[in-house]
């Protein structure tokens, strides 16, 4: 392993790899707050409107 290390400069090569990966985070976070339509985490996946005519209230605690 150290004489991949001896060809390549780890500076480099790890700044390259927090690049990569700030870059991915980015753009995964930038698509779930883009489409949030399909999918919000706070409310959860959408429903039709069928379903939620056949939902009943849930019963009081009293």
């Amino acid at each position: 392993m150290h004489k991949i290390w001896l060809m390549i400069d780890p500076k480099l090569a790890l700044i390259g790899l927090a690049g990569f990966l700030l870059a991915l985070a980015l753009s995964i976070h930038y698509i779930l707050l883009v489409n949030s339509s399909y999918y919000d985490f706070l409310q959860g996946p959408p429903i039709s409107p069928e379903a939620a005519a056949k939902m009943t209230p849930l019963p009081s605690g009293k």
